[in-house]
């Protein structure tokens, strides 16, 4: 018979003690993460609930706001255009600062539906780096009629929203900086405009820096310029 004491039993009930600890841990963490995730949610919410306060509430666009507006090209041969002729044989998808769409072009393309992009200045070499991300043509509106009727800007107090950092972070993950230079405090949104005179189908403003569209409303938004345009072209 071997019997097993002092420094020896001291070593074979190491490896129970370990698994007992991580056990515990295991525990205490699946206690303390909710926990720790409801107050961040509660910080979240105060802190946008104080923000939105300071806010400009959006006025929605109408055709007639956004068909005449001058917009400009920004490569080759500088042209001066009517936004109305980006939308008036197809229907158009139109993005003011909101690079995430570019993923969409595929789709939006087997639909005949083109993507823009219009952006309200362009400084420096931001144009130039937005470009790598954005498949499509990207157009100068200097009256930021785009931004409007009502033009909002975030400000300083963009800095105590949750969002705006979690957003920034998956962008410089991405290698897009965004516009840090001249006016990067004006928050922009998202146009599908139909065929013609079929008007506005989707407008989407941002609410702070890097509030995505739901890419499945676009596309929805899309096929609807698609369907209505069948009728019409078989008369």
């Amino acid at each position: 018979m071997r019997v097993v004491t002092g420094a020896a039993e001291q070593k074979l009930s190491k490896p129970g003690c370990i698994e007992e600890n991580g056990q515990r841990r295991e525990m205490a963490f699946a206690i303390i993460a909710p926990a720790l995730a409801a107050i961040g949610s509660l910080v979240s919410g105060v802190m946008n609930f104080f923000t939105d306060m300071f806010l400009t509430t959006p006025l929605r666009a109408t055709l007639k706001h956004l068909e005449e507006t001058e917009l400009k090209t920004l490569k080759g041969d500088i042209r001066v255009l009517k936004a109305r002729s980006l939308w008036e044989r197809s229907g158009a998808v139109i993005m003011a600062e909101a690079a995430e769409l570019s993923s969409l072009k595929p789709q939006l393309d087997e639909l005949g539906v083109p993507l823009y992009a219009v952006v309200k200045e362009d400084v420096g070499t931001e144009v130039q780096n937005f470009r790598p991300f954005f498949n499509g043509e990207v157009l100068l509106d200097e009256k930021r009629r785009f931004y409007g009727p009502r033009e909002r800007k975030m400000g300083l107090l963009a800095f105590l929203r949750v969002g705006v950092w979690m957003n920034g972070l998956r962008a410089f993950k991405r290698g897009f900086m965004g516009n840090v230079l001249g006016e990067g405090f004006v928050l922009g949104g998202v146009f599908v405009i139909g065929r013609g005179q079929q008007g506005i189908l989707l407008e989407h403003r941002e609410i702070e820096f890097g509030d995505k569209v739901n890419a499945e409303d676009v596309i929805r938004a899309a096929r609807r310029i698609a369907q209505e345009l069948m009728p019409l072209e078989s008369k």
